[in-house]
């Protein structure tokens, strides 16, 4: 009997220390660099939903992506990988309705525009139709998009003719093309590469991206806009059948981590990373040029069919006033900008 009485006390007891379930592990991946602002939001939002689970859920972040950028969705959707962003404009065709937040002079900084885009995003579920598979945890932007060359000053259209221009697709590509520039659609991280080797000119990409890539030592020129030449819109998202299987306090600690939440933390990395780069460049003199009104009011005239077509297919595919959606959109925008 004694030696029963110590064998229960002894399982009791190790019963006592055990974990109260078993740890769930969410397999991250990112196809930038660690330094990166998205791969630091990506390890801050892990840390938010282990924090708010109390350790249950943790995450196993890898040291190699699973996939090129561009098949990032996939390698989500497919369960390669259960948690990581993408470019939306990484998949041409697949993508609509998000091409809403990359229109020109949106804002001057990614937090308002994230924040506003994850609100009306998620308001509207036609936007998470678009996304079979996986599970949206927050949408995103970059910082307003800059003209960056190796060439020379762009300080009108005619200036953008003749060069050859790396863009990352989406309405970037589009905007770029109403322009009249000759443009190839190729993933951010090729455009050390790209620009080092001299088969482009140039890239239309947010500050951040000249120290994120290693290009401070290329670029020579940069020509700024008032709320950004363009915008890229991005998904933060998890694997559906892998949220799908989550226990209910795991589902709540994953959404309290996610959302606007995740989208403000996002954007304030990425703004953070924007001026950085900005001090990056003009300790290397990179020439800066600001689109004066004319430069503005010209690319303006080009891009604003743009806006028309994409109200018009975004009812199409079932959003309903749609025009009336951009609008709240840009409301949004501003509010968070207060």
């Amino acid at each position: 009997m004694k030696r029963y009485l110590l064998t229960f006390a002894a399982a009791a007891a190790a019963l006592m220390c055990a974990p109260a379930s078993a740890q769930t592990v969410l397999t991250g991946s990112s196809w930038i660099h660690p330094t990166h602002a998205l791969t630091v939001s990506l390890r801050e939002w892990c840390g938010l939903v282990e924090k708010n689970s109390n350790g249950k859920v943790k995450c196993n972040i890898l040291p190699r992506h699973v996939s090129t950028a561009p098949g990032t969705y996939d390698a989500v959707r497919n369960g390669l990988v259960d948690v990581s962003f993408t470019v939306h404009g990484y998949t041409p065709g697949r993508f609509l309705l998000t091409k809403m937040a990359e229109f020109p002079f949106l804002g001057d900084s990614s937090e308002p525009i994230s924040v506003a885009f994850n609100r009306v995003a998620m308001k509207y579920p036609q936007f998470g139709t678009e996304h079979p598979g996986v599970k949206p945890l927050a949408y995103f932007t970059h910082g307003p998009g800059v003209v960056f060359n190796t060439k020379k000053p762009v300080a009108k259209m005619d200036d953008l003719l003749g060069l050859k221009w790396r863009v990352g697709g989406g309405v970037v590509n589009d905007i770029s093309k109403a322009i009249g520039m000759n443009v190839t659609l190729k993933p951010a991280p090729e455009s050390y590469e790209l620009l080092s080797g001299g088969v482009m000119d140039g890239t239309l990409f947010p500050a951040e991206s000249v120290e994120g890539f290693r290009l401070d030592k290329i670029i020579k020129h940069q020509t700024i806009f008032p709320g950004g030449l363009y915008n890229t819109s991005f998904v933060f998202m998890m694997n559906a059948d892998k949220y799908n299987k989550l226990a209910p306090d795991e589902k709540k600690a994953v959404d309290d981590a996610s959302g606007e939440v995740l989208a403000r933390l996002i954007g304030r990395q990425w703004d953070k990373a924007d001026r950085l780069s900005n001090a990056l460049m003009q300790a290397n003199n990179v020439a800066t040029v600001k689109a004066d009104a004319k430069f503005v009011a010209d690319i303006k005239a080009k891009t604003s069919p743009l806006e028309q077509a994409w109200v018009k297919d975004a009812e199409a595919k079932g959003l309903k006033d749609a025009a009336k959606v951009l609008a709240e959109f840009r409301s949004e925008i501003a509010k968070a900008s207060k």
